[in-house]
């Protein structure tokens, strides 16, 4: 079995300062340190997965095409770096539009991953800045999760993970 590092996206890979939705390219800023992290991750032997709510799709401010584009966007500025994630999984639902059991705090996106990549979850981690997205870690039965402050570096967490994996 795979073990995995589940990351959010808004504020954990890029920041999201100034916006409440990030869904234009020219809106996706990194945050400091966030390859050097993932490649640290990576290099250590984990799968890199994002679990992203991005209920902007249910309020009809933006559409599954503008999050696969964003996606896009991201994983080649990634590649250039020498990094990707392996999956990507988004929630387009919203509690005020519909209900689901992919957006977090529900595990759906997590489990989903688990299933799809043969992951286990006793060997994975998951790095958000919500406490929605702990909740959803813990919920899927993950090692740990950390809560970051939003839109800062999460190199120390993948120094952590590493510490805690053995690895």
């Amino acid at each position: 079995m795979n073990k995995a590092v589940f990351i959010d996206r808004d504020g954990v890979v890029n920041s999201d300062e100034g916006h409440y939705y990030v869904y234009k390219a020219q809106d996706f800023v990194f945050n400091p340190e966030i390859e050097k992290a993932l490649l640290l991750l990576k290099e250590a032997g984990f799968l890199l997965v994002l679990v992203t709510n991005q209920g902007g799709v249910a309020k009809g401010i933006y559409t599954e095409e503008d999050v696969d584009k964003i996606h896009q966007f991201m994983q080649n500025r990634l590649e250039e770096k020498g990094v990707r994630f392996d999956a990507v999984y988004y929630c387009p639902h919203h509690d005020a539009v519909s209900s689901c059991s992919c957006r977090k705090p529900k595990p759906g996106m997590i489990l989903k991953a688990v299933d799809d990549l043969n992951i286990d979850p006793k060997q994975s981690f998951l790095v958000g800045d919500s406490e929605r997205d702990v909740q959803a870690g813990d919920a899927a039965g993950l090692k740990a999760c950390f809560k970051v402050q939003k839109n800062t570096s999460i190199y120390q967490e993948a120094l952590r993970i590493i510490e805690l994996s053995g690895a």
